[in-house]
């Protein structure tokens, strides 16, 4: 059982003791921090949005939620069973002084969280979180009088409202999309990606959809982060159907990966790669990543003669920086996007609706577009973190080890060796150490993790 609070939001597993999990007393007390929080900063602004995924919990964890902000004097606007991008979108067009989803993003089914968004629709800084938190921990809450309580409005026409801003959007191309009659089968994850991603591929002229996994109930058919073991079922179904593509993303719909026509997959890594080189061809300028992405996108961008520019992982991180080198597009290397001029967010629906634009107006099969990338291998993997272990002793041994060798300390430890790199971080949102290593060759990839691992474990 666990409670995270990082720059991903309160994270926890539901059920156990309060301090050590996201129980209902810890969703009170971190929603009235919140709420408290948001009020010390605009007093007037009394607005927030909230939204859902299809979690087993979250209709517990909402009603929780909705009644400690109307407690606080808040007016809640609430979007039901949503994405994370569609409540991002909504806080911009409500005018909100902030808002909530309530998911655990990739998460197995036990955990839910708070994302914590401000008035821009983004996550809130590191900074501010640290406010928050105090706050949470003096428990220095006001709650309202009986006669200043918050409402609570019911909202069904964001998600539209998103999807017609996707549709719309300058460089998406529904006519050629829909030109092209593409068979595709999704794997919605017993989540709102049954709702969002059929309901978009319908707007751009897709009419021939499969939906696996559709019934939004929380009891995820399989782990819920769109990783290649996990979506064996997606593959074999899109050979069945003879589809053109396969589209899979996790339960909030901020993470975003393909299945090629053969049943390959694209990669998730190379989700932001191919859409990036499409809005390269037609917005010069630069892009960002986190450091765990591979580099194909730095080779993408210089192709296309702008500059690429990593930054700490976490989608606050990205935004920030996508902000100070003012990047055309941006996201992490899990299938995260985001396109600025939409909004600073992760959106796995913007992201669907141009890589069907570049097929369609390429002509080129998923497996036509991959092959356009440079084969970088990377191996994905994590060590579980027992409690008491002093990670910034364990990185320090490791750094020591490899003094020799250029490293990163902005974000855990990133080494190059040469060509090669690896990536140790503890995750934001898992208690975990995560390993990613990348190389030109796949054995090279997964031998350089394996080393680290090892290190890790010799140094707990």
């Amino acid at each position: 059982m666990a409670l995270i609070k990082s720059i991903s939001g309160i994270r926890g597993t539901i059920g156990g003791k309060p301090g050590e999990t996201l129980s209902p007393l810890d969703v009170v007390k971190f929603t009235a921090a919140y709420g408290t929080w948001l009020l010390k900063n605009q007093p007037e602004n009394k607005k927030v949005v909230i939204g859902r995924d299809g979690r087993i919990s979250g209709e517990m964890v909402q009603r929780l939620v909705v009644s400690t902000l109307n407690a606080v004097g808040i007016n809640v606007i609430d979007l039901g069973l949503s994405t994370t991008p569609t409540v991002e979108m909504a806080v911009i067009s409500y005018k909100a002084a902030g808002g909530i989803i309530l998911t655990a993003s990739h998460n197995p089914k036990e955990w839910n969280a708070l994302k914590l968004l401000n008035d821009k629709g983004e996550f809130i800084s590191g900074e501010d979180g640290k406010k928050l938190l105090d706050i949470a921990a003096s428990e220095n809450f006001n709650f309202v009088h009986v006669d200043k309580l918050g409402s609570y409005t019911v909202d069904e026409t964001s998600l539209q409202q998103h999807i017609d801003a996707v549709v719309n959007y300058p460089l998406v191309d529904v006519a050629a999309i829909k030109k092209q009659k593409f068979k595709i089968v999704i794997d919605a994850i017993n989540s709102t990606g049954a709702i969002a991603v059929p309901a978009l591929l319908k707007a751009l002229g897709v009419k021939d959809i499969i939906v696996l996994n559709e019934e939004v109930n929380g009891k995820f058919a399989h782990n819920p982060e769109p990783l290649p073991q996990h979506l064996t079922g997606l593959c074999n179904e899109v050979n069945k159907q003879n589809a053109h593509l396969g589209i899979a993303v996790d339960p909030d719909v901020d993470r975003l990966c393909f299945v090629c026509e053969d049943g390959s997959l694209f990669g998730e890594e190379y989700t932001l790669v191919a859409v990036a080189d499409y809005v390269l061809q037609h917005r010069k300028g630069n892009t960002v990543s986190n450091m765990s992405s591979t580099r194909a996108l730095k080779d993408v961008t210089t192709k296309h003669g702008g500059e690429y520019f990593p930054s700490a992982v976490g989608e606050v991180n990205v935004v920030t920086r996508m902000k100070e080198v003012n990047a055309v597009i941006g996201g992490e290397g899990n299938g995260g996007i985001i396109v600025p001029d939409l909004h600073y967010g992760r959106d796995a629906l913007i992201g669907i609706a141009l890589f069907l634009t570049y097929m369609a107006q390429t002509k080129k099969s998923a497996t036509q577009l991959r092959r356009l990338y440079p084969d970088y291998f990377m191996s994905k993997n994590k060590i579980e973190l027992d409690n008491g272990i002093d990670v910034k002793k364990v990185f320090s041994h490791i750094q020591k080890k490899y003094k020799n060798h250029p490293i990163n300390t902005e974000d855990g430890l990133k080494i190059e060796f040469d060509n090669d790199w690896v990536h140790l971080r503890t995750s934001n949102t898992e208690p975990i150490i995560r390993i990613y290593a990348e190389s030109n060759f796949e054995t090279t990839a997964g031998n350089i993790a394996k080393r680290l691992m090892q290190d890790i474990r010799e140094s707990m």
